[in-house]
Parts: structure tokens; sequence; C-alpha cells
């Protein structure tokens, strides 16, 4: 008998739990203000990138001011590894004199009010309210998460948005916080982009992509 979607969508999330108990954000930080900004630069870029990046970023910036005040040259050369730099920078900046001007120094925790500020879409506000402050009003959809949702048949969107409304619509509220840790884990672990290690995946059996579930 074949599993429901919202059943199949349970199940994965038990078997990865059993598989990455300790699933968590891999960026390296110390507070809200380095997580926002590590964050905002591991867009196209590797959470191992971003952490060989920000101990100098954060020697020369350790707060909203010195970022809001840094030029953007020297902005960009400390953050050019990890892509994209001069949009970065530009964002950063921005974002950095938003949080003086208009939250008084402060990240404002909602993600009404969070994807107002410069740089910031869904996916790096919710990602800030989770690890930073614990609050949880969506699910984490990057990369990994928008290839691995696809290939297990629960979206058919592109846009992350979209397929953030649909994960939502599988999943209780208390389980979105672990959602997206979970398949992020996965995707970097076990379903590599290039080379998926179907042979080795706990979700073989469940997975319409899958090449072992293909031959069963």
């Amino acid at each position: 008998m074949r599993m429901t979607k919202k059943k199949r969508a349970a199940e994965v999330l038990r078997r990865l739990e059993i598989q990455f108990p300790d699933a968590h954000c891999e960026l390296n930080f110390n507070n809200t203000f380095e997580l926002f900004v590590a964050v905002q630069l591991s867009a196209q870029c590797t959470d191992a990138r971003v952490n060989i990046t920000t101990p100098a970023l954060f020697q020369r910036v350790q707060n909203w001011k010195d970022l809001a005040t840094i030029s953007q040259n020297e902005l960009e050369q400390l953050i050019y590894s990890t892509g994209f730099y001069r949009n970065k920078a530009k964002n950063l900046r921005r974002a950095a004199k938003m949080i003086l001007n208009q939250y008084s120094g402060e990240l404002p925790v909602s993600i009404q009010e969070m994807v107002k500020i410069p740089g910031v879409a869904r996916k790096t506000a919710n990602v800030v309210l989770e690890t930073g402050f614990g609050v949880v009003e969506g699910i984490v959809v990057d990369t990994h998460v928008k290839r691995i949702s696809t290939l297990l048949g629960f979206t058919k969107n592109s846009i992350p948005e979209k397929i953030e409304k649909d994960l939502m619509k599988l999943y209780p509220k208390q389980e979105w916080g672990k959602i997206g840790h979970l398949y992020v884990w996965h995707g970097r672990r076990t379903c590599i982009a290039r080379r998926p290690d179907c042979q080795h995946c706990v979700l073989a059996d469940i997975c319409p992509k899958s090449f072992i579930s293909a031959h069963l």
C-alpha cells in the first residue's frame, strides 16, 4: 500500500532525525549580528567558505556601526572569496544603516519586518529567526531543500516561497524549524547534487527519484 504524501513526509522526517540527530546551522557565529552577516554571505557560497572568511571580517566589523561605516572597497576585499562580493557588501552596509536608523540597532524579531532589510529574503529571515532567536515562522528553503523536496515529490514549484508553502502544508508548525537543517544535512552528506549516494540513503525506498526505488 502506497503512503500518502503527508505520511511519506512524516516518514522522511522520522528517518532523517535518526540519521542526523545533531543537524544544525553550520555557520560559525557568536551573536545574532555575526549570524546575520554570515547568512548573507552564504548566498551562492558554501558554509565552509563563509567560516573561513568571517574570522578576519569579524575582527574588523564587530557591530552594526562598524558595518555601516566601513567603506565599500574595504568590505569587498574582506568578503571577496564568498563570491558576488560587490552586491553582498552593498547590501550589508545598507542593512546595517537601516537596522541602526529604523530598528535602534536591534534586529527585528519578525519575518514581516526582517524581509524589509536590504538583501534579506525569507530564507535569510527564517535562518536568523530560528537559529538566532528560536522563533519559527516558516521553513528555510535553500538550494538543498529545493532540490530534495523536488526529488521527493513534495513540490513541483521552483520559486522558494512557493516551495516553502508546499512544505508547510505537509508538516505541523512544531516541525518547521527542523526541516531546513535536516534536508540541508541530507543534501550535503548523502543526496549530493552531482553524485547522490542512493545506495546508502535512508530514504531510498520512499524517494520517487531514487536509483534504488526505481528498480524495486
